[in-house]
């Protein structure tokens, strides 16, 4: 029987734990996609215990508590830390099979040098043991990401942000992790939001100027991306319940725009032809501007209306929506190739019967100005976990080429989420391992090497542009 997540943990064959020492383990981070404070970053802040770096803001181990019956005092609301803390390790305990057991398990090892068991028996000793080093020299928010080897940090930042964290981190020069902001306009393009009107009147003081016309509001965002692209940004992410073909001539677009400044809501049509003139224009911005338009789809949000109504949005009542139109996806990207609009995009879905086709889709617009041009995104959000890594690698190998990806991100609100970079190259080494054992690949331990650095690191260097460091 093997020992329970040892320094081989995953490691199956012999080829794998080499390729994992030797060629993965080491090699930097580049944390491209999450959702961490920029401000946490800069004030350094350190967390008075483990509950609130680990449990606060992270609705997947809120949604495993409330799977497990554990009552939402517990979970977010008026228990005390420690109650908090105690209810999670009770629940994790038996959470044989969930990610967040390997995931925890990891964060102990790594963070605060426990080797053992979280579970009710051990919740007292783990949590004055993880409280001992919060406290100690180097656990702050900036510490928690030098240790984790990171060197390059995009958060999630709306058009309307000024920046102000992003400003002080770059002329900061004690801090050698670079972080940068990604453009997320989801709020300038759902009108079909009842607080649309509202968010319009931010992003006009943001861009100082009145907002009268679709043709104004394109002219806004292309000085807010202009303002974005002066603070390093070359990034943007969408979150879309699926990429929509929808084209229309200006004059409907410019209606539809018109009705809701007007108060009145979108039909369905009306929000699809939208949302495609909106898509259109930002992705030939962002083509012109050589960014890389990232997106998120394939999510069905807020699906507890008493609980939305009671804690908002990304508290854990969202799931798998099912599987996204390929066709429109696939027109959606031939009509800004047509256009030679086409920025560098990676496609995320979060159902997993997308795989084959975001890879098959993948072909279609591949180009010399890049190793995967058009990239298939990480398995995230509910697919990050053992199945769902395999599975994205193994569809993306069959149909693509696999030593072109860009790799993991850990799109977490978490400083401690970083081991999910060591869970993801594990499962990457040991199918490599298992193929080589297999005989589907020969034992050139020399390109396999380079093919895990390039996938842990090297590929994201040069997709994105950032400055390259060595693993």
């Amino acid at each position: 029987m093997k020992q329970f997540m040892d320094e081989n943990f995953l490691l199956n064959t012999e080829a794998a734990r080499t390729l994992y020492h030797e060629a993965a383990e080491k090699c930097p981070i580049i944390d491209y996609h999450c959702h961490l404070s920029p401000r946490e970053i800069y004030e350094d802040i350190r967390y008075e215990n483990i509950t609130q770096v680990w449990l606060g803001g992270d609705h997947y181990k809120w949604r495993l508590m409330r799977s497990a019956g554990v009552p939402e005092k517990y979970i977010t609301g008026d228990a005390s830390d420690y109650e908090k803390f105690e209810k999670y390790a009770e629940v994790l305990g038996k959470s044989i099979g969930n990610p967040l057991y390997h995931w925890s398990h990891l964060e102990l090892r790594r963070f605060f040098g426990y080797d053992g068991i979280l579970n009710k028996r051990t919740a007292q000793d783990v949590w004055e043991i993880a409280n001992r080093k919060l406290q100690s020299e180097g656990y702050t928010s900036r510490g928690l990401i030098m240790m984790s080897n990171v060197d390059t940090i995009c958060t999630t930042d709306d058009p309307v942000d000024s920046l102000e964290w992003h400003e002080k981190l770059a002329a900061d020069k004690t801090f050698p992790v670079t972080v940068l902001p990604a453009w997320r306009p989801d709020k300038a393009m759902n009108l079909e939001k009842e607080t649309y009107l509202d968010y319009l009147a931010q992003l006009e003081k943001a861009a100082g100027m009145k907002i009268a016309s679709f043709a104004d509001l394109k002219k806004a965002l292309h000085i807010r991306l202009d303002f974005f692209a002066a603070h390093g940004c070359a990034l943007s992410d969408h979150a879309l319940n699926y990429v929509m073909y929808a084209p229309a001539a200006d004059g409907e677009v410019e209606a539809i725009f018109a009705e809701r400044l007007g108060g009145r809501l979108p039909g369905e049509r009306e929000e699809a032809i939208f949302k495609f003139a909106f898509m259109t224009f930002v992705a030939g911005e962002y083509h012109d501007r050589g960014w890389v338009m990232q997106l998120h789809y394939g999510c069905r949000r807020d699906n507890n209306p008493i609980m939305f109504r009671k804690m908002g949005p990304d508290t854990g009542f969202d799931c798998v929506d099912n599987y996204a139109p390929s066709a429109q996806t696939a027109a959606f990207l031939g009509n800004l190739k047509d256009a030679d609009q086409l920025p560098k995009t990676i496609l995320y879905s979060l159902n997993t019967n997308d795989n084959a086709a975001i890879d098959s889709i993948l072909g279609c617009f591949q180009s010399d100005e890049a190793v995967g041009y058009i990239q298939h995104g990480s398995a995230w959000w509910f697919n990050d976990h053992f199945d769902g890594m395999s599975e994205q690698l193994k569809s993306l190998a069959n149909l693509g080429y696999l030593a072109g990806f860009v790799g993991m991100l850990t799109d977490s609100r978490s400083f401690l989420s970083y081991p999910r970079h060591e869970y993801f190259r594990r499962i990457l080494c040991r199918i490599f391992g298992e193929w080589v054992e297999e005989g589907f690949y020969p034992e050139d331990m020399e390109t396999l090497r380079e093919i895990v650095q390039d996938i842990s690191y090297g590929n994201a260097k040069r997709y994105f542009n950032f400055r390259k460091k060595q693993c």
